[in-house]
């Protein structure tokens, strides 16, 4: 079980944002994804104690998620995200940090690092939100999560569907009590009232969220390691080689049998890709 050397709130533009931190070390933020009932320390539970023995891992709870505040921008989401979490690292003092994103959080870091790249060290994308997302319809397990709140409402079968038939690849790999604490996450009242991840309203909110078609993603200079799980059911998984063409410093890892939470399924390897990357002693090569 995960220990922590400190649990905490900060106060990022007037609204409260939790954070959980391990370890020591070059400064690693890990942003959790957006499914239902998410938070950063049940998103990362395999792999916060690996990272903590080389890195200082600060993991928070993303704006509208966990004990953080429930307000986000949907004019444009990713931008508020970013903007977020680089005022949390400056309330933090971090004037760097290599970012770790997966999905919803994956999207927030690589906005991050287009709007501010001094501000980032190295990026860990895994199967991030906001690629290609105007060239095509949505996917099944997208539908899914953007339909939990609808109809009739929150439900534990819901959610279990979502998580065990487009989260992971192999849905009898996870437990009730997994299933249970995101469940119990999902009814907090405001976000029930206003669902953080919804489906954009408007062309232009579209556009913004489709970070492939900025300009800046191709001139990008931080090194970038693209994890996708090949079997992912949520965001396409020809979205890794587009970013490995368009990005100028980026190395792509596909994993077979693999859904969207890649640093669930296949915890031992993805701790050791994203140490042995973030490693000061790596350049951008992985292999």
């Amino acid at each position: 079980m995960t220990t922590f050397i400190s649990e905490y709130l900060v106060r990022v533009n007037g609204h409260d944002i939790f954070v959980a931190e391990k370890g020591s070390g070059p400064v690693i933020v890990m942003l959790h994804g957006g499914g239902p009932g998410a938070s950063g320390l049940s998103n990362y539970s395999r792999n916060i104690d690996a990272l903590a023995e080389h890195f200082r891992v600060v993991v928070p709870d993303m704006p509208g998620y966990g004990r953080s505040s429930k307000h986000v921008d949907h004019s444009d989401p990713f931008g508020y995200l970013a903007d977020t979490m680089r005022g949390l690292m400056d309330e933090l003092g971090l004037l760097s940090a290599h970012l770790v994103g997966n999905s919803y959080g994956g999207a927030a870091a690589l906005r991050l690092a287009l709007d501010t790249p001094q501000r980032v060290g190295k990026l860990v994308l895994m199967g991030p939100g906001g690629i290609g997302t105007t060239r095509g319809l949505p996917t099944p397990g997208l539908k899914s999560l953007l339909s939990y709140y609808g109809g009739d409402g929150p439900s534990r079968e819901k959610l279990a569907a979502f998580i065990r038939t487009y989260l992971v690849y192999d849905g009898a790999a996870v437990p009730d009590d997994l299933i249970e604490l995101r469940y119990q996450a999902s009814l907090d009242p405001d976000v029930v009232a206003s669902p953080p991840l919804r489906r954009p309203s408007g062309l232009r909110t579209l556009w913004r969220m489709d970070l492939t078609r900025d300009k800046r993603v191709t001139a990008l200079p931080n090194p970038t390691l693209v994890l996708w799980g090949r079997d992912d059911k949520v965001n396409r998984p020809a979205g890794g080689p587009l970013l490995q063409r368009l990005m100028p410093n980026a190395e792509l890892v596909m994993t077979s049998h693999t859904g969207h939470w890649m640093q669930w399924e296949r915890a031992e390897l993805f701790n050791r890709l994203v140490a042995d990357f973030l490693s000061p002693e790596s350049d951008l090569a992985i292999a």
